[in-house]
């Protein structure tokens, strides 16, 4: 990168849940090269102090799961009323090289010097029980194009996932908020569909790699790792995938892509995981919930 461009001020923002001794290691580990701020939607608050957080860490105890939605919103208006103009988002596990801090920020701050409506910018992601080194992906009719993470310029991409993205904070006011009523599932696509319709950019950066596990064990379907979730967890993503196919700005590309998913995710769901019968039954009233437009938390979640 450009040693002449002035890298922007960024702060991190982590989102707890019920996290253990390494969760609070690694946003200390965080808080030791940039400004953190920590969001815990564990039911029963606890004191920062009590979990062994640094001092210098802004702690926000929900006491209850507001979702991510809301805790990666208020973490950053916190770190925007304190003029930073980079948020770095990330999971409670996620295991960001120390280059990400650097790198992504970057990235964003030559967008601006030349005047590119850059919005998001994300590393490549490496989960081992999967398939290595995820594909950056753009949304094409029935498909998912996928892109390796190669060479030396940033790749425009139609979406991130929020967990070791690095969000432009000039363009959030434009752009708006996370939905909170999604709650969980699909909130940094509904988000990075947004950020594109006005006329802001989503870059994979592909020489930048971050470990980061997707979903629970996997399962191994016809020679594939497919994540795997707990049943409340397949119901948001059924929900809010059918709340989102019946949105008009949401792209069709992606819509015919969802078509061809669902009945597969319903089929490897109800078939391979352990509790057959609860996932089948949560994915079904999520595919109800959805297609009524009833979003927000469900009334199972603790």
């Amino acid at each position: 990168m450009n040693g002449e461009v002035q890298t922007p001020r960024s702060g991190a923002v982590v989102v707890f849940y019920n996290p253990d001794a390494a969760c609070v290691h690694r946003a200390n580990r965080l808080a030791a090269a940039v400004r953190c701020i920590v969001i815990d939607n564990t039911p029963t608050a606890r004191a920062a102090s009590e979990l062994g957080l640094s001092d210098s860490i802004e702690y926000v105890p929900n006491g209850a799961n507001l979702g991510i939605a809301t805790a990666l919103n208020q973490g950053i208006e916190i770190l925007i009323r304190e003029g930073f103009e980079v948020a770095v988002l990330f999971d409670q596990d996620s295991e960001p090289p120390a280059s990400l801090l650097t790198e992504l920020p970057a990235v964003i701050a030559q967008a601006n010097v030349a005047e590119q409506r850059v919005a998001l910018v994300g590393p490549a992601y490496d989960d081992p029980r999967l398939r290595g080194v995820a594909p950056f992906v753009r949304f094409k009719w029935w498909r998912l194009e996928r892109i390796a993470p190669e060479g030396e310029k940033p790749i425009d991409v139609d979406f991130l996932i929020s967990s070791g993205s690095c969000i432009n904070l000039r363009w959030w006011s434009i752009i708006g908020p996370m939905e909170d009523d999604l709650f969980i599932d699909f909130v940094d696509l509904e988000w990075c569909v947004r950020a594109k319709q006005t006329g802001c950019r989503v870059l994979g950066v592909p020489w930048v790699r971050m470990t980061h596990e997707l979903g629970g064990e996997p399962v191994r379907v016809l020679g594939r790792n497919y994540p795997m979730h707990g049943p409340l967890r397949h119901y948001y993503q059924f929900r809010n995938a059918v709340a989102l196919m019946r949105r008009s700005y949401m792209p069709w590309a992606w819509k015919t892509t969802e078509l061809i998913k669902l009945p597969v995710r319903i089929a490897i769901y109800s078939l391979f995981p352990s509790q057959r019968g609860q996932h089948l039954r949560m994915a079904l009233r999520g595919l109800s919930d959805g297609w009524r437009g009833r979003l927000g938390r469900c009334s199972k979640l603790p």
